[in-house]
């Protein structure tokens, strides 16, 4: 069962966030993903991806975005750091916790914790945008 658990809490984790409120700029961003899996025999190495993010994703609330089976909850702010909470169900239920910090209007760095059948992953991930769409 961990086999289906752990490749769909990676897909999740390692989807952009939909993008921030307040002045994110829209545009490509590289977003890189770092997965900590204690007890696991290896760790996943860090993932980065490229997400062009658009006016509408740029000015809705930054939390993660993906997985039908999760619901995104009590989200709150505090100057620029936004966090939430997160609960899965199905194949691979879990509950979690999540934050996002903004530097400006072109980086952020989070993190976020997901626990599931007994095993706690957590994820840290920074984004910066590189320039405007292709």
């Amino acid at each position: 069962m961990m086999r289906l658990v752990v490749p769909s809490l990676l897909l999740m984790l390692l989807l952009p966030l939909v993008a921030a409120a307040d002045g994110m700029k829209p545009g490509l961003w590289e977003i890189t993903t770092t997965m900590q899996m204690p007890g696991m025999p290896f760790q996943p190495p860090p993932q980065t991806i490229q997400h062009c993010y658009t006016p509408a994703e740029a000015s809705a609330a930054p939390v993660p975005a993906g997985d039908p089976k999760c619901r995104v909850e009590n989200v709150s702010r505090n100057g620029n750091t936004t966090s939430w909470t997160v609960s899965c169900s199905g194949d691979g239920a879990g509950s979690g916790k999540g934050e996002i910090t903004f530097s400006g209007d072109s980086a952020y760095s989070g993190k976020m914790t997901m626990t599931t059948e007994g095993m706690t992953m957590t994820s840290s991930y920074q984004g910066k945008r590189i320039g405007p769409c292709k």
